[in-house]
This record gives structure tokens, sequence and C-alpha cells, in this order.
């Protein structure tokens, strides 16, 4: 899921900078944020990218690590 990042003035005018709101697009992302705050303006968006999330998750990574842990230390 893709975070998409929001500057917005809340009703109260406020300015809220730096949201990051999880979505499938920014459709859902902004539908999301407006449950969160009701009846704000939003000021800007951006779709923010997550560096090195995907590396950290990576299932076949974290299985050879740990059976090439386990060689070592039956050797």
């Amino acid at each position: 899921m893709t975070k998409f990042g929001f500057k917005i003035r809340t009703r109260s005018g406020l300015v809220v900078d730096n949201l990051l709101i999880p979505g499938k697009d920014q459709a859902d992302a902004e539908r999301k944020l407006n449950q969160i705050y009701r009846h704000c303006e939003i000021l800007e968006s951006k779709s923010v990218q997550q560096a090195g999330r995907d590396e950290a998750f990576d299932m076949d990574g974290i299985i050879s690590l740990i059976s090439r842990q386990d060689k070592e230390k039956a050797s």
C-alpha cells in the first residue's frame, strides 16, 4: 500500500503538515483523511515512496538468511 503525504487546514483554521495516510490510491487516502479530519481543506498532497521497506519484508531473503545462519552454526 502506498502512503500519501498531506498538508491540510482543519475546520478551525489550524494548518497540519506532513500527514501520512496509507491508501490504494490517492482517492482512497483522501477518503480516509476526510474520515479523520472532517471538513478539512487539502492544501497539498503527494505520493511518498518508502525506501528500503520492500527489502525489509522480502520473505525469500529472510528465509535464506536464517538457513545460512543454521549452516554456519552446524559447521
